[in-house]
């Protein structure tokens, strides 16, 4: 039997109607999710371009009259409500308002006397959706009302609006970013918001296709395994390196096509959620005085080379070796199919530790004893291998490539040693329970 001939069993094996079932399934979802949240995010930022004015006027004086008649001549979108004995429910039945600001009678008459005036904010709940919340508040409406009073008590009492606007704000922030000995005229949350948003699909990757590997090998031996199919494709004319091969390329090229796919989803996704943004809002005079994050990567040695991109993809493979390696060794330990799913517990829980770890935190930022526990999972060096090497951290790059390829070594070592000895027909994780393969050996030969 030809290598071709092994790798096309393996291949048909794990490429099955579910598993293409699986895949349109999740990219729909992913496609629904994306067409939800570009609508939200449309909605949000038609609210921050064009701020919509929903408001009561029960005060109805010549100044609120005038407050309201400014905010109409400068494009706001105002509507007129009316409510009547502290109804404010009444105000929102039968339309789509979510909120509105009630200017409660005797207005004027406080802000003249010199008191405080107040207003009344009304915020209609329909739903526990996070997102939703950030529409059609009434946080645009009482900023410009604050915004009108004061500039008209400063117009009352001789102060320009130059003046006024440096007594609200009389500080004026430049903000500058350090990296190493490199420096850029820009705001750090800027540079962490575009790198969590570059290093966001790496680690996915790598959490897909570690975790898809895993499964799909080990499910292949297992099953083979149960069904007895191992023992007689291990008695065919062929090397067991060859059989052992095969398997873990079948596995690795099924884990590169879930990945493609579930990766096409997920960018599907993020720009439902980014593209009404950046077409509704475009570049505000603000934006074109900043340094773009862009240029300022570049300044401050930020961006990856063609090199750099090629050492992450080694560190990916292997990674991927490794955990096939791995997944060997836990399928081979399989005897029923209900433990064939407990046996990916140990690499979910290898590959989440480092992955959340690196979402919410720098490994490197840990104690020493909790750093070195975290290092010791040869995954955890995927997850860090661009901050490393965006960063100037060459040495724990490759210190960490190197300790990947000897933890390689050695389970794979292993993982050959078992498939080519009969202990791979045999062997079984039973928790002191007698393994059934080894009832049956023992059946079939007295």
């Amino acid at each position: 039997m030809k290598f071709i001939n092994l790798l096309k069993k393996e291949l048909s094996e794990l490429i099955n109607a579910q598993m293409i079932f699986s895949l349109i399934f999740s990219l729909a979802i992913f496609m629904i999710m994306g067409n939800v949240m570009q609508s939200v995010t449309q909605e949000m930022a038609e609210d921050a371009v064009n701020p919509k004015i929903n408001i009561c006027d029960l005060d109805d004086t010549d100044y609120t009259n005038g407050m309201i008649e400014s905010f109409k001549e400068k494009g706001s979108n105002v509507t007129i409500l009316s409510v009547t004995n502290d109804d404010y429910a009444a105000a929102l039945k039968g339309s789509d308002i979510k909120s509105y600001v009630v200017i409660p009678k005797g207005f004027t008459d406080e802000l003249k006397s010199g008191k405080k005036p107040s207003v009344i904010s009304v915020n209609k709940i329909k739903s526990a959706s996070t997102l939703s919340s950030f529409t059609g508040g009434t946080d645009g409406t009482t900023s410009l009302i604050n915004s009108y009073i004061s500039y008209e008590l400063a117009d009352q009492q001789g102060v320009s609006e130059e003046n006024l606007s440096i007594i609200e704000a009389p500080l004026s922030v430049e903000d500058h970013t350090v990296v190493a000995d490199r420096s850029a005229k820009i705001s750090s949350s800027t540079i962490l918001g575009k790198i969590s948003t570059q290093n966001m699909i790496l680690p996915i990757i790598v959490l897909v296709l570690l975790m898809l590997t895993s499964q799909s090998l080990i499910a292949s031996i297992s099953n083979e395994k149960i069904d007895k199919t191992l023992e007689t494709l291990l008695s065919t004319p062929v090397t067991r390196g060859s059989v052992i091969t095969a398997k873990m390329l079948a596995a690795a090229i099924v884990a590169l096509i879930n990945a493609g796919v579930m990766m096409f989803g997920f960018s599907t996704y993020t720009k439902g959620m980014t593209s009404a943004v950046t077409s509704d809002l475009g570049i505000t005079e603000a934006v074109t005085k900043t340094l773009s994050a862009d240029e300022a990567f570049r300044q401050l040695g930020l961006n990856l080379s063609a090199m750099d991109y090629a050492m992450v993809g080694v560190q990916l493979f292997l990674t991927i070796m490794i955990c096939l390696a791995i997944s060997i060794i836990l399928g081979a330990l399989v005897n029923d199919s209900k433990s064939a799913q407990t046996m990916l517990l140990p690499i979910m829980m290898m590959v989440m530790i480092p992955w959340l770890i690196s979402v919410f935190t720098d490994v490197n930022a840990l104690p020493l004893a909790a750093k070195l526990i975290v290092y010791a999972i040869p995954f955890t060096h995927t997850f860090t291998s661009i901050p490393n090497l965006m960063f100037g951290n060459i040495t724990e790059f490759w210190l960490g490539l190197g300790y990947q390829f000897v933890i390689f070594l050695i389970v794979m070592f292993f993982a050959l040693k078992l498939f080519k000895s009969d202990k791979i027909l045999t062997i079984s994780l039973n928790f002191g329970q007698k393994s059934r393969f080894k009832k049956s050996r023992k059946t079939t030969e007295d």
